[in-house]
């Protein structure tokens, strides 16, 4: 794949694509130890040309991991590898990954939790709750790449997860948020997913809006089970093999 000269601005379509995939293998190389505590992580012009990469996308990722406490920054002297508890690495996601859950299992586990939750949403959420998973389905429509789009579909379903007013089921989709925003990605970018699948959400919303739970569990079950209809070769795929080989073929054709 063509590597974006490290001194030029990263066009945004390929922004998105290019900070998942820089994330994705430095947050792995942290947790699983392939970086050791302690090591000086590479400048930023450093990690551009390592990884095909503009500086400002690089300062993005830097950031996350910093946000994640997966680094931390010593001014003047550059970024370190933090020394991480027992609870930070290993937690729920790297505890799911560890067991390497396929596309499928990911699909049959977010069933009976998203059925639950929007349920219990359809019963209980309030005038703020509904204007927010409106503002998420808003934010979906007007995305103009996928990662956006990803990102609104994840805070889509979590805004359900807050209008059901259960914390522990919010807690437990948001413990599988992570393999959640990789299909989304997927979702996004296949047409033979998208377009099926995109009509779901604003009639799980009328659902919602309808305070009718037996109709946003039929609407959230059928969303959910598109995915065993269209995913393919790929619902045997792990999330994680999935995800990567997804973002590869986006960005070859990105940078095609």
């Amino acid at each position: 794949m063509p590597s974006a000269p490290s001194g030029r601005r990263t066009p945004p379509s390929q922004r998105g694509l290019l900070t998942e995939r820089i994330a994705r293998q430095l947050e792995h190389d942290i947790r699983s130890g392939v970086i050791e505590v302690g090591v000086k992580l590479p400048s930023e012009r450093e990690l551009a040309i390592q990884f095909g990469a503009s500086r400002g996308v690089v300062r993005e990722v830097l950031r996350r991991l910093e946000a994640q406490h997966l680094i931390h920054v010593a001014p003047g002297r550059g970024s370190f590898v933090s020394e991480q508890s027992f609870v930070q690495a290993r937690s729920y996601d790297a505890l799911y990954r560890a067991g390497r859950p396929t596309v499928r299992q990911l699909i049959e586990a977010r069933i009976p939790i998203e059925v639950e939750i929007v349920g219990l949403a359809a019963e209980r959420a309030g005038a703020s709750e509904l204007a927010a998973i409106r503002a998420a389905d808003a934010a979906m429509t007007a995305a103009t790449d996928v990662v956006g789009k990803a990102r609104a579909d994840l805070d889509f379903h979590d805004a359900i997860a807050a209008a059901s007013g259960n914390p522990v089921l919010r807690i437990m989709l948001s413990s599988i948020s992570g393999m959640m925003f990789e299909m989304m990605l997927r979702s996004h970018s296949d047409p033979s997913i998208a377009e099926p699948g995109v009509p779901h959400h604003p009639e799980i919303l009328r659902a919602l809006e309808a305070r009718d739970p037996a109709l946003a569990r039929r609407c959230m079950s059928e969303h959910l089970a598109l995915g065993l209809r269209t995913y393919g070769a790929d619902l045997d795929l792990s999330v994680d093999v999935m995800a990567r080989q997804h973002i590869e073929t986006l960005l070859k054709h990105t940078y095609a």
